[in-house]
């Protein structure tokens, strides 16, 4: 019995020997850090186990960033000893004492843990920070209780006050608003709480879409930090052995401003206007090309118009054209509007400019209407109208008309042509005819008949030779002249219809064509080109309307180009080569 006892000892004793061995140990490299700071957890099992740790229960209180394992196997006296390790980066999702469960591991649990977690790290719209955070977040607004569709500044700083490496700040986010990043980082130094820190600033355009509370999660900040733990979590286990931990020299940092909350508020039933534009300050300017309002029919006159609003986005302003009526008889041709989003103080200012060519094509007195735009001030919360003055325009009429038609006819039949003196072959006999009695003549005289007639021959089939090849020469430049002019014509009226379809591609497409049979030696590339050629300041002005509406896809109305030029320059046409033709017969 005695030795029964012995044996159950020895036996209980190994297996709390084994249960040791094969023990999961679990250890914090911090118990207390700040919201929005991480920590390490590690886990050593002391075999190595086919699979991972459970980490579910983690994530209830805990965002797993990162992950980093290892293992190792020693031999000491003849025994075979194994060590596994499992390094864990945790985001804690609020503050207060959190506790780490225990976590199975190979058929094993690691023992609980407790962290403290204190606020204060990650700032919001109000609050400090702790005197201990080395790296925080600040989010503002410039006002929290903004317009719908208005415009609202989020102004998001990065304290720091020790390196940073890979850092990425990512911008708020929630449904409903639009988010746009205004323009590049600041850098700066500003002491705080003792310490001075490093401070990035980065400015976001907020535009809710919506009325009613709307909340999005603030900015978040993802980086590496050094990390001041060094602990050696081998030594304990493996006395004589020297091992460098798996945690290395930097660790991640997550850190999240604390949520944005915007009430916003609908339009209000007293707001007129087609359009809603919720600002601080609306302008309204103008400016004419040339300065005066007096112009000769069928001469452009430009009028840009600037609207500005504070505290609204430009892509919530209108169009200035839309907001000009004309009569009917006067034509309107818009440039594409330029636009623009500046900070001002600690709002947006938003800007949108235009220039509007006007042509009227006759002469007269034309009132253009006042200009009228609605919008909301959302400081007093009253309804105002920014305004631009009636204007009256005197068309004066056309300095000059486009001359000359093209002439298409052919070179007229009748021309003058000198040609040499040709003697008929009866007017030479009659020459040499004897009025002598024919009954006694000489040899020798019959003789010289014969040689006259043969000389004066040969002498008119060289003259008629000589003269073929100027002929079929002027009669194949005359086909290939009327050709062009048929081809010329053709191009022409494709491109009045071109111009009548309001089809900018298609009319200088086929302009083009045309002046390449008028030019046929030196054709113009482009439109620029033709107008130097054409030289009349009229169609020079429309053309390079025409060229721009090609490149920038604005609207284009070709009435005004089809009245400038109804025909085709009569001095750009291959007439005056016709009329140069009677030289080749001289």
């Amino acid at each position: 019995m005695k030795y029964a006892y012995r044996l159950l000892a020895a036996l209980l004793t190994c297996v709390t020997s084994l249960t040791s061995l094969a023990s999961v140990t679990a250890s914090l490299g911090r118990d207390h850090i700040a919201l929005g700071e991480t920590v390490q957890l590690l886990l050593q099992n002391d075999h190595s186990p086919d699979e991972q740790p459970d980490l579910a229960p983690l994530k209830n209180d805990f965002t797993v960033l990162g992950t980093s394992s290892g293992s190792t196997i020693q031999i000491v006296n003849g025994h075979l000893s194994s060590l596994t390790q499992l390094s864990l980066a945790l985001s804690p999702k609020h503050e207060g004492k959190i506790l780490i469960p225990s976590l199975q591991w190979g058929g094993e649990q690691s023992p609980a843990l407790e962290l403290t977690v204190s606020g204060g790290s990650a700032e919001g719209q109000a609050g400090t920070a702790t005197d201990t955070a080395h790296v925080f977040l600040t989010a503002t607004v410039d006002h929290s209780q903004p317009y719908v569709q208005s415009a609202v500044v989020l102004t998001v700083r990065l304290y720091a006050d020790q390196t940073l490496y890979q850092a990425s700040l990512s911008p708020p986010v929630g449904g409903d608003v639009l988010i746009k990043q205004l323009g590049k980082d600041k850098q700066g130094i500003e002491s705080r709480n003792g310490r001075s820190y490093q401070v990035i600033e980065r400015k976001y355009l907020l535009s809710p879409l919506r009325s009613g509370p709307i909340t999005l999660q603030g900015p978040t900040l993802d980086a590496m930090v050094p990390n001041a733990q060094n602990d050696n979590f081998f030594g304990s286990v493996f006395g004589r052995m020297q091992m460098p931990s798996i945690v290395d020299a930097a660790r991640p940092l997550h850190l999240q401003a604390k949520p944005i909350t915007l009430k916003v508020l609908p339009r209000p039933a007293g707001a007129a206007g087609t359009n809603w534009l919720p600002a601080q300050k609306v302008i309204l300017k103008e400016s004419w090309i040339p300065g005066n309002t007096s112009v000769h029919a069928g001469e452009p006159l430009t009028r840009h118009i600037s609207l500005s609003a504070l505290g609204l986005a430009d892509a919530q302003l209108p169009d200035p054209n839309t907001l000009m009526p004309v009569p009917n008889s006067i034509k309107l041709y818009p440039d594409k509007s330029r636009v623009d989003n500046k900070l001002q103080g600690t709002t947006i200012l938003g800007t949108r400019e235009q220039n509007i060519a006007l042509i009227i094509a006759q002469p007269g007195r034309y009132k253009l209407p006042t200009i009228r735009l609605a919008w909301w001030d959302t400081t007093a919360n009253v309804q105002r109208e920014a305004t631009l003055p009636a204007r009256v325009l005197d068309v004066l009429p056309a300095a000059g008309n486009i001359s000359g038609d093209m002439v298409t006819s052919a070179p007229s039949s009748s021309a003058s042509t000198m040609t040499p003196n040709r003697l008929p072959t009866d007017t030479i006999r009659k020459s040499i005819a004897f009025t002598a009695p024919m009954v006694h003549v000489s040899l020798w005289l019959w003789a010289s008949l014969g040689l006259g007639i043969l000389f004066f021959g040969t002498l008119l089939a060289w003259w008629k030779s000589r003269h073929r090849i100027p002929k079929v020469m002027a009669n194949n430049f005359l086909k290939k002249s009327e050709q062009r002019v048929v081809s010329g014509r053709t191009s022409f009226k494709a491109f009045q219809q071109a111009c009548h379809n309001n089809d900018p591609h298609m009319a200088r497409k086929h302009l083009l064509a045309w002046a390449a049979t008028a030019w046929p030696e030196h054709p113009p590339a482009g439109l620029n080109a033709l107008s130097g050629l054409i030289s009349d300041e009229i169609s020079t002005k429309l053309l390079r309307h025409l060229d721009r509406a090609c490149y920038t896809d604005s609207a284009w109305q070709g009435e005004s180009l089809v009245q400038a030029l109804p025909k085709p320059p009569a001095s750009t046409t291959p007439a005056k080569r016709k009329r140069d033709l009677p030289n080749l017969y001289q």
